[in-house]
């Protein structure tokens, strides 16, 4: 070889990763992702039924203002909507009263149920993650008659 291609030509003889070492660092970050996965997973799971309880309480607050506004709380037919979109018939509507313009979904991508009770109050209320009456853990219902 001569002194010109010494000069041109990088070393090459310790210029990559071997195949072992790369299947070794792919072991660890396998082990690493098994291991941190699921209890990130689990934590999101846990987080929606706090989620719910939180947008239960913005909506309560919107449906006081609405009231505050209006002398009384939306009626069922009009729902949750009234707070972005005035009903019909209603004076002093003063709204939109969410920031959002439209009324959130629950985090399990349900519609949020709006009642009034035979006194005039307001119930809201999501179904949880199976959207039915009743259930425990990640299925139970959330109602502001609770918060």
């Amino acid at each position: 070889m001569s002194e010109r291609d010494s000069k041109t030509r990088p070393e090459t003889a310790n210029a990559g990763y071997t195949l072992t070492e790369l299947l070794v660092v792919l072991v660890i970050l396998g082990l690493l992702v098994g291991l941190i996965a699921p209890r990130f997973l689990g934590q999101i799971g846990k987080s929606k039924p706090k989620i719910a309880k939180v947008q239960i309480s913005n909506l309560a607050t919107a449906l006081d203002y609405y009231q505050l506004d209006t002398g009384s709380y939306p009626p069922p037919s009009a729902g949750l909507s009234a707070l972005v979109q005035a009903p019909p018939n209603v004076e002093n509507w003063a709204g939109p009263y969410l920031k959002t313009r439209k009324v959130p979904l629950d985090p399990w991508g349900h519609p949020y149920l709006y009642q009034l009770d035979p006194n005039g109050n307001y119930i809201i209320k999501s179904l949880g993650a199976d959207n039915r009456e009743g259930g425990d853990g990640k299925n139970a219902d959330i109602s502001s008659a609770q918060s």
